[in-house]
């Protein structure tokens, strides 16, 4: 049993929770959100298409601010969290449990809007609180940390991918019951994590030296540009997941089951990597499983209708490929703001920045891209259906050699601390 000196409000299981209530609230409500609307309001969906796409526009141009308002208020974190995780409770019932006193379009997007600001403000001061708690934690505390914190993470968006058809069964209507659900969860959590966020103090420095501190750095440069290249490759996955599924193996009603597949493996692999790397490197183990990742993606270029098995055995090994990519990648950059940026709220402010940059790419190329080549369905013509594959499969493999490139030749140990 691994002792970590701390109290029950500080242990990293407190963390996890944590962070599964907020990956509760971030890429699972793009799938559940559009549908309720349609459904409930008769909202169109060209209109909520660019609705969500200005939204996700606003999402992560904003986190650079919320990285500075993170780091000017780290003196009042605890008061700071407490209002942010209020707002994205009320924002979530708000989106889900009330009938919508404007239009339903304009409530979706305030809403929305609320939402995600409190989500992103929360991820970045989240993520820059655990550098200095993982420091606390000992030699391995990182990455130990990332465990707890990544685990809890994917178990949250497999509970918030499976909520509604569980709580389908239930008395309430289930997105109501999922967001009052998830209200008394973040309430219940940010409790619980009160005694943490004391420990932040207010930075000497300015938030601008922050960014020029972390943008100096050799190493934290090149970790972000591995963060963009490996998060790349899950912004076109997710982006043309339902449509391959659909159209190229022509499963509709799987998605789901697959999707859950893919995060429950990535949740059970989570903590096996960070033995792993305990045990044999971060850096090894990091460049072992996105090895992992381009093996198992490439063969689905090859599936066609009917391969749900082959199917799901890439969704098996792709995600305990992801596992090794959350645990590893940020412990990895955690450590690094440790050294360059102790108050690392604008360091994961650039973090959040780039990964999420990657979704509003994908949107508006991949999907012109195979409008441009003709597919319109499970009925397109075969070319259409094999640029389908190609983007989905081999793209991302492409775009994960780079990224596995990168940071091969990254030092990380001894290395000087700028370039």
């Amino acid at each position: 049993m691994i002792r970590f000196g701390l109290s029950a409000s500080g242990h990293p299981a407190a963390w996890g929770a944590f962070a599964g209530v907020l990956a509760m609230a971030g890429l699972p409500i793009y799938i559940h959100a559009p549908k309720f609307y349609v459904d409930e309001f008769g909202v169109s969906l060209a209109a909520l298409g660019a609705v969500l796409f200005a939204l996700r526009l606003i999402d992560f141009v904003q986190d650079p601010a919320l990285g500075w308002l993170a780091h000017a208020t780290a003196g009042v974190r605890q008061v700071m969290v407490a209002a942010a995780g209020t707002v994205m409770a009320l924002a979530m019932v708000g989106l889900f449990a009330i009938e919508p006193p404007v239009a339903p379009l304009l409530w979706f997007a305030i809403t929305l809007t609320a939402l995600f600001s409190a989500f992103s403000f929360l991820t970045i001061a989240f993520y820059a609180q655990g550098v200095a708690k993982a420091e606390t934690m000992g030699k391995d505390g990182h990455v130990r940390l990332a465990a707890w914190r990544e685990t809890g993470a994917l178990i949250g968006v497999c509970l918030a991918a499976a909520a509604p058809t569980a709580l389908a069964l239930g008395p309430n209507p289930p997105f109501e019951a999922f967001a009052i659900l998830f209200a008394a969860a973040t309430l219940g959590v940010v409790w619980v994590m009160r005694l943490e966020w004391r420990r932040a103090a207010p930075s000497p420095a300015p938030a601008l030296a922050g960014f020029v501190a972390v943008l100096s750095d050799m190493p934290a440069r090149r970790l972000l540009i591995v963060a963009l290249l490996n998060a790349a490759p899950v912004a076109v996955t997710s982006t043309l997941f339902l449509f391959f599924v659909e159209s190229r193996l022509q499963a509709p009603g799987w998605e789901g089951p697959f999707l859950l597949l893919f995060f429950l493996s990535a949740a059970a692999a989570a903590p096996v990597w960070a033995r792993l790397a305990r045990r044999h490197g971060e850096k090894r183990m990091l460049l072992t499983g996105m090895v992992l990742a381009v093996i198992a993606f490439a063969f689905a270029a090859t599936l066609g209708p009917g391969d749900l098995l082959p199917f799901a055995l890439i969704c098996l090994a792709s995600g305990a490929a992801l596992g090794a990519d959350l645990t590893l990648l940020s412990a990895i950059f955690a450590r690094r703001m440790a050294r360059v940026q102790p108050e690392a709220a604008t360091g994961f402010a650039l973090w959040a920045f780039v990964t999420k940059a990657t979704l509003a790419l994908a949107a508006i190329t991949v999907l012109p891209f195979l409008e441009w080549q003709g597919f319109t369905g499970p009925d397109s013509p075969p070319q259409a259906l094999l640029a389908l594959g190609l983007t989905y499969a081999l793209l991302p493999c492409l775009l994960k050699l780079l990224a596995i490139a990168t940071l091969a030749t990254t030092p990380l140990q001894g290395e000087p601390l700028h370039a």
